[in-house]
């Protein structure tokens, strides 16, 4: 049996075992289902503000040519050690922390032109995997809690994201001989 094969069956076994369980401590299943799946529409109705702001927040600071400018800065602050380094890492990098479709397409952007397997491709790969949508994230989660009060967590995510960063360029650095 292939590896696909068993990824295929997973879903359907845990649905499966959801409703044996079910039956076997007598619960009402498609109560409980349809329960669930209205205070998941609430939670779904009660953040969609929030991610329209961020998306639109997102695309004005790119269709403004902000985003651009700022990663500029950025850019020049960092050839003084890091010469060379793609400025559109540096645009990546800022957008992942709000929108992962949004740095989706800018890294396809980075991959068609410098290639998948170069220093700039391999350190989009690794980023996009080893970070998460920080302002995204918190504000998603933290409305849907109603928590008012984040204390450290954005910095700990800031932190724990710029880690990611570095450690991607460093390993992409590593794999292509680069910088």
């Amino acid at each position: 049996m292939h590896v696909v094969q068993i990824s295929n069956m997973l879903i359907p076994a845990l649905i499966f075992y959801i409703i044996a369980m079910g039956l076997s401590q007598k619960r009402d299943i498609y109560g409980c289902f349809t329960k669930g799946a209205k205070e998941g529409m609430k939670t779904v109705a009660g953040i969609v503000p929030t991610l329209i702001g961020l998306m639109i927040a997102v695309g004005v600071l790119r269709a403004s040519g902000f985003l651009d400018f700022f990663c500029k800065i950025i850019g020049n602050a960092i050839d003084g050690f890091a010469s060379g380094f793609p400025n559109e890492l540096i645009s990546l990098f800022v957008v992942k922390l709000f929108s992962s479709s949004a740095a989706t397409g800018l890294a396809l952007d980075i991959y068609k032109e410098y290639g998948t397997d170069s220093f700039a491709g391999l350190a989009t790969s690794l980023a996009l995997a080893s970070t998460e949508t920080v302002f995204y994230t918190m504000s998603v989660y933290f409305m849907a809690v109603k928590v008012s009060k984040t204390r450290w967590t954005l910095a700990g995510a800031l932190l724990a994201t710029f880690s990611g960063l570095v450690a991607s360029v460093v390993l992409a650095g590593m794999m292509t001989g680069a910088h």
